[in-house]
């Protein structure tokens, strides 16, 4: 593990008022130690985060999940109060070995899966393994495909270059304290977040080793693979894209959608990358009919008076 790489966020001083605090739990699985966040009864759902984030992002939307849902949702390795791995173990299939041991710890199997971002992703790609078997999985803004153009000769050398050096981390950290600069970094997603979100966010990229994880993570993303296995997926697949995200636009769930006979595809005006944090509600009442027709969850009667 490089400098810096151990330097993540402190539970006893940022999370002593960390969201749904209470559901937290710390669990050894996969050579890690999990910050994971229990809460509800019911099928069980696993919540998967994107790239920088943590179990933060599910603040408000977890706890209306676990009125239907037994909810887990764990910072993902190297994330959040989650310990770091090797290097090498922060790719896609890493990530979902390792999300499986923490669900083989747990005693767990994902009835829904629901992942934000490269949190779809890694869901997708323990579905396709075999590593889990759920009968619905909820993309939020999915990132599936690759980077296309100059951008894929770009990008991975850059974050690559990025993660070799350890005094990057603590540069971006240094910025992240900023809250003018952290506020750019959310609002260039095209979401609009609430004073406490932004103060979360903030606290996370002002950590060099919960930066230099998330840069890791970058440098060894490769959706090829994944993008060739789609097709044989034979779970059902509820894509949700927002028409203001400027981080994955909606035509990259249109694209997954035709790869994917089964999916279905819903589209949500006025919010962007971001939009479980920005809408919970909607979000959720979203999730809940798809379980229902899913048959994740039994279909509620309305009573008539």
């Amino acid at each position: 593990m490089r400098a810096g790489m151990s330097d993540k966020p402190n539970w006893s001083v940022d999370g002593k008022d960390w969201p749904n605090r209470a559901a937290s739990r710390f669990v050894e699985a996969a050579g890690l130690r999990w910050h994971v966040q229990v809460m509800g009864d019911g099928p069980v759902a696993l919540l998967a985060h994107g790239t920088g984030a943590a179990t933060h992002s599910w603040r408000d939307l977890a706890p209306l999940l676990a009125t239907h849902f037994t909810v887990v949702a764990p910072d993902l390795s190297g994330h959040g109060f989650t310990s770091t791995p090797h290097w090498q173990r922060l790719s896609l299939d890493g990530m979902s070995r390792d999300l499986a041991g923490l669900c083989d710890k747990l005693a767990v199997k994902p009835d829904i899966a629901i992942g934000h971002s490269a949190g779809a992703a890694v869901l997708t790609r323990m579905t396709l393994d075999g590593l889990i078997a759920p009968k619905l999985i909820v993309s939020l803004n999915g990132a599936y495909l690759p980077f296309g153009g100059l951008a894929a000769q770009f990008f991975s050398p850059l974050a690559k270059m990025m993660a070799l050096n350890p005094l990057v981390p603590r540069l971006f950290s240094w910025r992240g304290r900023d809250p003018a600069a952290v506020h750019r970094l959310l609002k260039g997603t095209g979401s609009t977040l609430d004073a406490t979100g932004e103060r979360l966010y903030r606290r996370l990229v002002g950590s060099p080793g919960h930066v230099g994880a998330a840069l890791e993570m970058m440098a060894n993303w490769d959706l090829h693979p994944l993008l060739r296995d789609l097709p044989r997926l034979e779970t059902g697949l509820l894509l949700i894209a927002a028409t203001h995200d400027r981080a994955i636009p909606p035509d990259v769930a249109q694209r997954v959608r035709q790869l994917v006979p089964q999916a279905q595809f819903e589209l949500i005006e006025g919010l962007g990358h971001l939009a479980h944090e920005e809408q919970p509600a909607r979000i959720a009442g979203m999730i809940v009919a798809a379980a229902e027709r899913a048959g994740v969850l039994a279909v509620q009667q309305e009573m008539s008076i």
